[in-house]
């Protein structure tokens, strides 16, 4: 059986940290983009009025995301965005079923934990605040 040298893993785990923020960013700035501009076409839930509780919620997703994306104010901003999700599951999502899987929270956790996540964590590498420590 083979087995894994654990400490050459570890060395990369600056690096597989800046990409796991980076995809859950973009990911994140697409469900915004979806909310704020109605692209792509016939995505759910469609552009929303940008003063209602779901166009503030386009805004965060694609601003707070491509902060994310950046390693920009990770920190805080991973607060911010832990937070909305969290509210999000419980405000749209748990109402309807107790089951994350039927009730289509589960990227509302995920997000939701991976955020938090970068908030202990921080950016890791590739980002605007690890060059602003320098």
């Amino acid at each position: 059986m083979a087995s894994f040298n654990t400490a050459s893993l570890s060395r990369w785990q600056p690096e597989a940290l800046a990409i796991l923020r980076i995809v859950a960013g973009v990911t994140f700035m697409a469900h915004g983009i979806i909310k704020l501009f109605g692209f792509p076409d016939g995505a759910q839930p469609g552009q929303q009025e940008i003063a209602s509780l779901m166009g503030v919620a386009g805004i965060l997703e694609t601003f707070g995301g491509l902060l994310i994306v950046l390693g920009l104010f990770t920190r805080p901003t991973a607060f911010v965005l832990s937070g909305m999700m969290a509210v999000a599951y419980w405000m749209a999502h748990a109402p309807s079923s107790p089951y994350p899987a039927v009730n289509g929270g589960d990227a509302a956790i995920l997000f939701c934990f991976v955020f938090l996540y970068f908030v202990t964590s921080g950016p890791g590498a590739w980002s605007v605040d690890e060059m602003r420590k320098g």
